[in-house]
């Protein structure tokens, strides 16, 4: 049933603090939910007719079909999309031992939501399947974040804890990367196929305490001869990282 009381719950979900209260996250649209629906447990499934008959599975302890009106009702985007769904915050640990095999992407403080969901788009465009927050990053459950992922969030594991504690606990031999104004020519580094990529804040970069801990200075390198922006969207310059670590990869 579509109750007054499921709407309201629904949109109490953009709150983190209830997001966090109830373990719960709102996700809309054919693709993303689709997506989802593969990786995490739906709880919960409002979807107009037309989107239910061209399903031969649904995978929700329930659903049910509403008008388009219904769906705007309770939706948390402007514009609804046939579907909204309600998933279980899973729980998930870290094992630092994986940065000996593969690459891991941190992000420092990177507090746009979209910019979060962005990075999670790029990073399982190059196969890259965990990142490792610090725990004042955005909320990956947030739903601009879930939007900005269009589904990658099934595919890549976000993680949320300590970063200078965590890198710190990393054998001295991992590659700790980080982008700096003074730091290597990206296109000429001999990159490796292991370690962390560490991102920084959309402002203020990569905060000190991270900052002493990395062992590998990047600078991607920008136009000459003419006066250029002074910095680079952190979801930009992650893509821009990680194809040039997955390039070297497939010389």
């Amino acid at each position: 049933m579509f109750s007054k009381n499921r709407i309201k719950h629904i949109r109490s979900l953009s709150l983190k603090k209830n997001r966090q209260k109830y373990s719960e996250f709102v996700a809309e649209g054919p693709k993303i939910v689709n997506e989802l629906l593969q990786e995490f447990h739906c709880l919960f499934l409002a979807a107009t007719e037309e989107w239910i008959s061209s399903q031969k599975n649904i995978k929700a302890d329930e659903y049910v079909i509403v008008s388009p009106d219904e769906l705007k009702r309770a939706s948390l985007m402007k514009t609804p999309q046939e579907v909204l769904a309600i998933f279980s915050i899973p729980e998930r640990k870290f094992d630092p031992g994986v940065v000996k095999n593969e690459l891991c992407l941190a992000l420092d403080s990177v507090q746009d939501p979209g910019n979060l969901g962005t990075i999670v788009r790029v990073a399982d465009w190059f196969g890259i399947e965990n990142i490792l927050c610090s725990k004042n990053s955005a909320d990956i459950f947030n739903p601009k974040s879930v939007q900005a992922t269009m589904g990658s969030m099934a595919r890549v594991y976000i993680h949320y804890l300590d970063l200078a504690s965590l890198i710190s606990q990393f054998d001295i031999s991992t590659p700790v990367y980080g982008t700096f104004l003074n730091g290597d020519n990206i296109y000429k580094k001999k990159l490796s196929s292991n370690g962390v990529i560490v991102m920084g804040n959309e402002g203020s970069g990569i905060s000190p305490k991270v900052e002493k801990l990395i062992n590998e200075r990047l600078f991607i390198p920008h136009g000459v001869g003419r006066s250029t922006a002074e910095s680079l969207n952190v979801a930009i310059a992650t893509a821009i990282v990680c194809s040039e670590f997955k390039r070297e990869l497939h010389l």
